[in-house]
């Protein structure tokens, strides 16, 4: 259901919203702050509180002891002593647009009752994405350092600092008595996509991206482990000091360096704030250069004095920000481009990146679509390009930064041969009207081992026969196997009566044990009964996908009925293909599909050794009697009594079309909260429109 516009909520909606997100952002700072394992991306938890302050501001009554504009972090960690932040350590406000900064500098200056030309310097530096750490010096000597925890209060982590090469123990220079240095724990891309691999090949937890490497490394209770991992650190700010070394933040910043840290090389002083956004700009541009994460730029009055004048308000300094990147974009290096080989043998172009974090993910490739993309955009290898990432979807490539082509890029080449072994021909294929396709096949069919080993990844994926414990990386292995070969999908039903006969067992072999072979075993006995949709789909058949493969079996009912149909359109029988053609949402392009892949003996033995092997379960035939039989049916809006999956799948069984847009042909409407352009269009082209209730009603299941 969307949320409702801040300006339309009555004080008690709001009240209740307020409780909502309050219980919500905790959460999720529990999640992000003590357990390193966040559930959602920057910008939704910005979001997230973007909306809580703007009804805080609307009804400022209502505002919860509890409330996130108040807090900072999350609760400290039983695992660890605590330590008491002698300064707070307090969070940033964030501006997401250059009209936010240009607002932020005009608040300060009004603060300070400075005119437009009136002198203001500020610095500029990346925000860096890592694990916030104080770090208290007595004599010159580290003596403790502690997390930022709850912003008052942080996690003991002194004997894991010592660990960090770039922390040092002592002091060197002329520094003051106490000094509290604080600053970024992080972690090197280079550096997290080795760990990464490393802990795979290990079978250890492998990090989503290198902030939550870089804090689950510092808060270990063992720090051989810390020691273990290579984490770098950035000074930047500071807490208690005794005596201050310089009157401006960017002389402090360089005392930090005479005591023996590292500042960014990026942060610059600036005296307008045209110059500030030209160093964002210039710094979001050079992100793929820098080889470390940062998620923004922080800008940040340089004046002490005039820190001090313009002090704190709630949870955040009036006198910084940080200027956040635009969610779930970046900047990167395009390395070299792969073509991968699918299951229909479809070449597809892979840009391999310069890694960047994109919504909370490394990335490190991603799609070009094909020849035509490639040359659509004029990408060359070497290209600094823009890429794009939208919740799980494959990220893309936006566009190409000319200015920073370098001289050697170098021009992709499409292959005109596969590149499996067999080095066959690559064919574009005609459409329907006798046009050239952009998608670019082997004509190799299941002999290309690409082909057959993605033939068997499709087969045993989720929507298809969905067996626990063998996934993509364990098919490979198994189609490698000296000893217990997966070359087809009846390969896989035989593996325990081979293991049987074998003297190398699967228990001895690497990545398996006696339980874990034993629940392989038993998770392909459980899939040897099969719904006849799964049956037809798992067979991997060009434009058969889950829904047309649905189509089939409730048409046919029987794995025999779909099979002799089958193999009577590949022999030609033109009454059968009329009788496959009058079927819903299939037409020539998926017949003629049907028509090859039976038509090939290659494919007729693998499916006739794989029917021997299973016993295909029935389809439910929908039912044709009933007050929605033979009507197209669309739902929008939220259902609060079932699920969309669910309703869907009953109107289906009661012989239901369900579409998923409204057009002329829709019969019926389902509309619950929150229906928004299906409704409207099917109000105004006059189809009957029903809630939820009167569809149980009129289907009989109120």
């Amino acid at each position: 259901m969307s949320e409702k516009s801040v300006d339309s909520l009555s004080e008690s909606e709001a009240a209740s919203e307020l409780k909502r997100l309050a219980e919500e952002i905790a959460a999720h700072d529990q999640r992000y702050h003590a357990e390193d394992a966040p559930t959602i991306s920057d910008a939704a938890y910005d979001a997230l509180r973007r909306r809580n302050l703007a009804i805080e501001q609307r009804f400022p009554a209502l505002v919860r002891e509890d409330s996130p504009s108040r807090k900072v972090g999350a609760a400290v960690s039983e695992k660890f002593r605590k330590i008491v932040h002698a300064i707070p350590m307090l969070s940033l406000d964030n501006a997401f647009a250059e009209a936010d900064v240009i607002d932020f500098v005009g608040r300060i200056r009004r603060f300070l009752r400075l005119g437009a030309d009136a002198p203001l310097a500020m610095t500029a530096e990346p925000k860096i994405d890592g694990l916030s750490l104080s770090l208290r010096y007595e004599a010159g000597r580290l003596v403790t350092a502690a997390t930022r925890g709850n912003g008052q209060v942080g996690e003991d982590v002194t004997a894991n600092a010592r660990t960090i090469a770039e922390i040092p123990n002592v002091l060197s220079g002329d520094f003051p008595e106490i000094l509290e240095v604080r600053g970024e724990v992080y972690m090197r891309l280079t550096d997290f996509a080795e760990l990464n691999r490393r802990n795979a090949e290990a079978g250890k937890q492998i990090f989503a991206n290198p902030r939550n490497s870089a804090a689950g490394s510092l808060r270990q209770l063992d720090t051989s482990i810390t020691a273990s991992r290579p984490l770098r650190f950035f000074a930047y700010t500071w807490g208690e000091v005794s005596a201050m070394p310089a009157d401006t933040q960017m002389g402090m910043v360089a005392a930090f360096e005479r005591f023996g840290f590292r500042a960014n090389p990026l942060m610059k002083l600036f005296d307008s704030v045209e110059g500030l956004l030209e160093h964002y700009r210039l710094i979001e541009s050079n992100r793929a250069t820098l080889g470390y994460d940062i998620d923004g730029v922080v800008y940040k009055v340089n004046s002490l004095e005039l820190q001090q004048r313009l002090g704190f308000v709630s949870r955040s300094p009036r006198w910084a920000i940080a200027h956040k990147f635009p969610a779930e974009k970046a900047t990167t290096i395009l390395t070299g481009i792969d073509i991968q080989v699918g299951r229909t043998g479809a070449l597809t172009p892979v840009a391999r990146l310069v890694p960047v974090t994109v919504g909370g993910v490394v990335v490190t490739n991603a799609t070009l679509h094909n020849a035509e993309e490639i040359e659509r955009l004029g990408v060359m290898i070497g290209d600094t390009v823009h890429i794009q990432r939208a919740g799980d979807v494959i990220p893309q490539i936006l566009g190409v930064d000319l200015e920073k082509r370098p001289a050697d890029a170098k021009p992709f080449e499409f292959p005109t041969v596969c590149p499996c072994d067999l080095h066959t021909a690559v064919v574009r294929e005609e459409t329907a009207g006798g046009v050239e396709g952009v998608v670019r096949r082997c004509s190799g069919e299941f002999a290309c081992p690409y082909q057959r080993i993605e033939h068997l990844r499709h087969f045993v994926s989720r929507r298809a026969f969905d067996i626990e414990g063998l996934g993509e990386k364990q098919i490979e292995l198994f189609f490698n196997d000296p000893d217990l070969p997966v070359k087809s999908p009846a390969d896989i039903f035989s593996i325990a009566r081979r293991d049987a006969a074998n003297l190398k067992k699967l228990r001895d072999k690497d990545g398996f044990g006696e339980t874990s072979a034993a629940k392989l075993f038993a998770a392909i006995e459980d899939r040897r009964k099969i719904p006849l949709d799964r049956m037809i789909y798992g067979l991997g058949i060009r434009h058969v996908g889950e829904r047309t493969a649905i189509t089939f079996a409730r048409a046919y009912g029987s794995w025999k009925a779909f099979h002799d149909a089958a193999l009577a359109i590949a022999n030609g029988d033109l009454q059968t293909r009329e009788e496959m053609d009058a079927l819903d949402d299939i037409g020539d392009a998926v017949i003629d599909s049907v028509a090859r892949y039976f038509g090939e003996e290659h494919n007729r033995a693998l499916v006739e050794k794989l029917a021997a092997e299973v016993e295909v379960i029935d389809a439910e035939r929908p039912v044709s009697d009933s007050p929605v039989s033979g009507k197209t049916v669309v739902f929008t809006g939220a259902l609060e009594r079932m699920s969309r999956d669910e309703a869907k799948a009953m109107a289906e069984k009661l012989g239901a079309k369900v579409a998923g847009s409204v057009s002329k042909k829709t019969d019926l409407v389902v509309a619950g909260p929150g229906a928004g352009s299906k409704l409207k269009l099917a109000t105004e082209i006059g189809i009957e429109v029903i809630d939820e209730d009167a569809w149980l009603a009129r289907i009989g299941k109120a």
